[in-house]
């Protein structure tokens, strides 16, 4: 299912022309994000030439179901995910919502470190489409697409300043974030942490289902 390999679907789909590659592995580069991938059932090839792609100072993010990893490769950090689909009713375009630019980068960054909804980084912006609401000039709150798929877009980026939470902000750049998706006839994806029960009751809420159960796993190459 496509939906359990999100990393390699977009790297050999839409998101080709960002990819790193070396044989069928695939990274994103340092700077875009963190994220590897690789085939559905990869080979010691493929293991090989991640272990390459990594170099042997860097680091990469596998997201897929749980799976283990060979000698050639070390497992640093694992950390669960729950993967959800969205509603048909979900999307609901926001008047206040803005597009955020390169130029809002720095600002967005601060959220980011503020806030720590995952990885975020310099030229994270160029995945997709970033949508903000300012108050007083201030960004308060944001959220956006990140891996892009053939029949799927991941809502990422899902934050809100702490002075400004519990006005459903997030919730309406959910939404707003959603229809810019299926403008596109993709439907809406996110995940969250295993452990933040807040997120997922919140997009339970609103309407969301559990698709996957995922891993993140941390690894270097030996």
């Amino acid at each position: 299912m496509i939906l359990q390999n999100p990393v390699y679907a977009a790297l050999t789909g839409p998101h080709a022309s960002f990819a790193e590659v070396r044989g069928n592995a695939r990274r994103y580069p340092e700077a875009v994000a963190p994220f590897l991938g690789l085939p559905g059932e990869p080979t010691e090839a493929d293991w090989a030439d991640a272990a390459e792609l990594l170099g042997p100072d860097g680091v990469g993010a596998l997201m897929r179901p749980e799976f283990e990893v060979p000698d050639s490769i070390k497992l640093d950090q694992v950390f669960d995910l729950v993967q959800f689909t969205a509603p048909a009713d979900l999307p609901a375009a926001d008047p206040e919502a803005v597009v955020l630019g390169a130029d809002d980068v720095p600002e967005m960054l601060g959220l980011i470190a503020l806030t720590d909804p995952g990885p975020f980084r310099s030229r994270t912006i160029e995945l997709g489409t970033y949508l903000g609401i300012r108050r007083d000039g201030e960004l308060v709150a944001m959220a956006g697409t990140r891996f892009s798929l053939p029949q799927y877009v991941e809502i990422s980026a899902v934050c809100t300043h702490p002075s400004a939470r519990g006005q459903g902000l997030a919730t309406r750049l959910v939404r707003a974030v959603a229809a810019t998706i299926t403008a596109t006839a993709r439907a809406p994806f996110l995940h969250t942490g295993g452990t933040n029960t807040t997120a997922q009751r919140l997009y339970t809420s609103l309407g969301f289902t559990i698709s996957n159960r995922m891993k993140v796993s941390i690894v270097k190459a030996v």
